[in-house]
């Protein structure tokens, strides 16, 4: 088999980095309410006042986590299998209890988020474990 021209290399690996600032973009937005609070309310309804606000906090920490991952694997392609592992849970986690707890119309437009994320997510992961260097 013959080994890959430079160039299209050198296009893979954009293509790759621009996939993985595609999910940075995705997550983004969850991992502000980590400075924002007053997102949480905005996207997943849930009043200041209730108990489940710092469970939410939370869960954007842990956003931040998985941009962070995605910033990491733009630049370090050597952490790209644990990045994709990462965000392959997060994503195809909610998208399984969103579907398994009835698709609940206030998380529809997450769960889209995360749909149209797959296909990215795809990308990297192939390119992270299956593709030919």
């Amino acid at each position: 088999m013959s080994k890959p021209r430079p160039s299209l290399l050198r296009e893979r690996s954009m293509i790759t980095k621009i996939c993985w600032g595609i999910l940075l973009a995705i997550h983004s937005i969850p991992a502000l309410a980590l400075f924002r609070p007053v997102l949480i309310s905005k996207i997943y309804h849930v009043d200041a006042a209730s108990p489940l606000f710092l469970l939410l906090q939370h869960r954007a920490a842990l956003f931040l986590v998985i941009c962070v991952m995605c910033v990491w694997s733009i630049v370090r392609p050597e952490t790209r299998p644990l990045a994709t592992v990462a965000v392959g849970v997060s994503m195809l986690s909610f998208l399984w209890l969103y579907w398994a707890s009835g698709s609940p119309p206030a998380l529809r437009s997450i769960a889209l988020a995360d749909l149209a994320g797959l296909p990215f997510l795809a990308f990297v992961g192939w390119q992270a474990f299956g593709a030919t260097r």
